[in-house]
């Protein structure tokens, strides 16, 4: 994997990611396909949509089909049908999530499968050693995702327990083709951030990502977590922020010199009726939407704007047909795309201070449409 920063605004970057599969270019939102697809679209879809790098999940992918049966079949790109880069996260969310279902050691996670309650044993070890089976372009180290708010106690023992598992993750990465990424934990303790970025970057991974945030935490304090630990993070390497998030979360963080993002939200929401637009966000369920002939955006290009109005958007989403779903996820998804887009042009030729005014002029309070964190116990992905 290689880096190369083109541009910069400020801390923020325009940069370029060579990877196996394909470049990337930064900052990069990539669309969340927690068993190997985005719900509701193929991999043309996502092409013509312009994603680079899909995200996909370890812990739902181990548990059915199982890695063997992705590694005989050619490995994650051919199973899946997606050709460009593909980011696995190692399961550490689930280890959130799935509280109830797991025990945490020593040594890595037992869980009881969220399908039958089989058991499925991650190790730092099996982790690496499963993501590179496979076939990814980046994999991350395993790491405990404690939940908000944790005591100080908790937290510290949390990260103790995470970095002795980036040690060994570290050791059993065989650095060929597969590029694996450390994860910053700490929660909302900036002494804990600190000496986690510390701790990580002295282990030379090929990237490093800021964990642990947005699992329920008020932006105010998700937000100044990413301001305690980007910097703190190698200039050289590639920055990802986690499981964030929103347009505003997105430019803020691109502010202080991050690279990569994931969220379910543009899919999640599509499924909920709510459409991401330049303009503010349109909840086409409301009435107001029932004779409406405009697109959804008038300023987006995807072919969901180009030949369908909000009118039948709102009719096939309130009759709750599955073609509904489908389209506006073909439009959020473009949405989020094409904004990371306008990040990079607008890094380039200097102007991401007017670009994110424009951003907070239309999404004023961004927390108000954001997904609620995954309740732990719940099957949710949210890598």
């Amino acid at each position: 994997m290689k880096l190369d920063v083109l541009a910069s605004d400020g801390n923020a970057r325009r940069a370029r990611l060579s990877l196996p599969h394909g470049l990337v270019e930064t900052p990069a939102f990539m669309p969340v396909g927690t068993l190997g697809a985005v719900k509701g679209l193929s991999p043309v879809d996502l092409e013509t949509a312009g994603a680079s790098v899909m995200l996909s999940n370890l812990y739902h992918l181990s548990v059915r089909p199982g890695i063997e049966v992705i590694e005989s079949l050619g490995g994650i790109h051919e199973f899946t049908g997606w050709r460009r880069p593909i980011l696995t996260d190692s399961g550490g969310y689930q280890v959130f999530s799935l509280a109830n279902l797991r025990h945490v050691g020593s040594e890595g996670v037992t869980f009881r499968n969220h399908l039958d309650g089989a058991e499925l044993r991650l190790t730092p070890e099996s982790v690496v050693e499963s993501q590179e089976r496979i076939g990814v372009d980046i994999a991350m180290a395993l790491d405990e995702c404690p939940p908000w708010p944790v005591s100080l106690e908790a937290a510290t023992e949390s990260l103790d327990r995470t970095h002795k598992w980036a040690i060994r993750s570290r050791q059993a990465w065989q650095e060929k083709d597969t590029t694996l990424f450390g994860i910053v934990q700490g929660s909302t303790f900036p002494d804990l951030r600190q000496r986690a970025a510390e701790e990580l970057t002295q282990l030379d991974f090929g990237g490093y990502a800021i964990g642990g945030v947005s699992v329920g935490e008020p932006t105010r304090e998700r937000r100044a977590v990413v301001e305690w630990t980007a910097p703190a993070l190698p200039t050289g390497k590639p920055r990802y922020l986690m499981g964030v998030g929103t347009p505003m979360d997105i430019v803020h963080a691109v502010q202080h010199g991050i690279d990569l993002f994931d969220c379910v939200l543009p899919s999640r929401n599509a499924r909920h009726g709510m459409l991401f637009t330049r303009k503010g966000l349109v909840r086409i369920k409301n009435a107001r939407y029932r004779d409406d002939s405009r697109p959804v955006d008038e300023d987006c290009s995807c072919s969901v704007c180009q030949r369908v109005s909000r009118a039948l958007l709102h009719h096939l989403v309130r009759s709750g047909e599955l073609t509904g779903a489908v389209l506006a996820t073909q439009h959020n998804v473009r949405f989020y795309l094409d904004f990371v887009a306008h990040l990079r042009e607008a890094i380039a030729s200097g102007t991401l201070t007017g670009f994110a005014a424009s951003v907070a002029a239309s999404y004023p309070d961004d927390s108000s449409f954001s997904e609620s964190p995954a309740t732990p116990g719940s099957t949710a992905s949210k890598s």
